[in-house]
């Protein structure tokens, strides 16, 4: 109205939103950064692993995760002939990738790899809920907190990391199966792990580049069963089914 002197207020959020669509993603394609001069990762000894659910319980607690959402979770891979049955774990998490499909695809930015660690992170203050990067991930280890409208998913509780703190997840591992380090430094005990076992990645042909690694896991999908195996894949989590 003419005269009238209030002012709109707009949210940095809202802000953001509303000019998402006018963001190019090649404007945000070389957010990922050249090779950082550390770069954490984890291995996952399954050896060890006794399906407790004691590192998803005690993310859960870490960050106050909403029921219903899941930043770690742990499947269940049974597979075999009977009787000859087998039954093992996979605790999942995010990858925290060295070519992570997550950050292009990020109209605002938000989501970004650090350059002193490599740990990919969601800047919440910026993400706009837009969910893009949730498709991208072949992981599928990224939800939208109900509460707050954000992604989310795991950053090796980088709040913990940078006082010199191991990830909740790995402190609450009560069979030592999680090991946490600077995957860049031949001398750390994950690196030296990784010298001396065979290990895997999820998905690796995905072309990701993952720094989760694993020791004698079992990759298998419901998909891939032979004649005469039975392969069934099990979790806790509201997704049923594996990405």
């Amino acid at each position: 109205m003419p005269g009238d002197t209030r002012t709109a207020s707009i949210s940095r959020r809202d802000f953001l939103k509303a000019s998402a669509a006018a963001v190019p993603v090649a404007a945000t394609a070389n957010a990922a950064v050249a090779d950082p001069k550390i770069q954490y990762g984890m291995l996952i000894d399954i050896r060890r692993c006794i399906g407790c659910h004691g590192c998803s319980v005690a993310c859960k607690a870490e960050f106050e995760v909403p029921l219903g959402a899941t930043r770690s979770w742990v499947e269940y891979v049974e597979r075999g002939a009977y009787p000859d049955v087998r039954r093992s774990f996979l605790p999942r998490l995010c990858n925290q990738c060295s070519n992570p499909y997550c950050v292009p695809v990020c109209p605002t930015g938000a989501t970004y790899k650090r350059d002193e660690d490599g740990i990919v992170i969601i800047d919440p203050e910026i993400c706009i809920g837009c969910g893009n990067c949730i498709l991208a991930c072949p992981y599928d280890v990224r939800f939208l907190n109900p509460d707050t409208g954000v992604a989310e998913k795991c950053d090796f509780c980088i709040h913990r990391v940078s006082k010199g703190l191991a990830p909740a997840c790995v402190e609450a591992c009560i069979g030592n199966a999680r090991i946490f380090g600077d995957l860049n430094d031949p001398d750390s005990e994950i690196s030296r792990q990784i010298a001396t076992h065979p290990v895997s990645v999820l998905r690796q042909g995905v072309g990701t580049e993952p720094n989760v690694y694993y020791i004698d896991a079992d990759h298998a999908g419901e998909r891939e069963r032979e004649q005469g195996q039975y392969i069934r894949i099990t979790t806790h989590r509201k997704q049923q089914e594996r990405r």
